[in-house]
């Protein structure tokens, strides 16, 4: 069974990216595509990065810390690169969670000010 291989344009389409953006994760080296001549194909280990790049960008981490997290699978092996996942998830995760309290007492607050200014005025609807 032959392997997927994507174009330059097949790869921006298919993970919703701009051409920038996918040239730009080049340059950084966080994908390499084959080369034939001046055209560019993705096979499975690209396609399989480019998921997990996109991914750890949801979740609010760094190119660099992802960069960093792709070269140890390289360097150190699956199990060395799942340890610093699951180091990187936690302070992740608590980074999110106090968001989300902040976030929750600011929708509060704006909640509050905007109910009081609303019944402090003299509401035209009220003639």
């Amino acid at each position: 069974m032959e392997e997927e291989r994507l174009t330059f344009k097949e790869m921006c389409a298919r993970f919703d990216v701009t051409p920038r953006t996918l040239r730009y994760y080049e340059y950084i080296e966080l994908i390499a595509p084959d080369r034939e001549g001046r055209s560019r194909f993705y096979g499975p280990t690209e396609i399989a990065r480019m998921t997990l790049i996109l991914r750890g960008r949801r979740f609010g981490f760094s190119l660099e810390e992802i960069r960093q997290w792709l070269l140890i699978y390289e360097e150190k092996g699956s199990d060395a690169q799942m340890e610093e996942w699951i180091r990187l998830a936690d302070r992740q995760l608590k980074a999110l969670t106090e968001q989300r309290e902040e976030i929750g007492r600011t929708i509060a607050d704006l909640q509050a000010l905007r109910d009081n200014v609303a019944t402090s005025r003299k509401s035209p609807l009220a003639k």
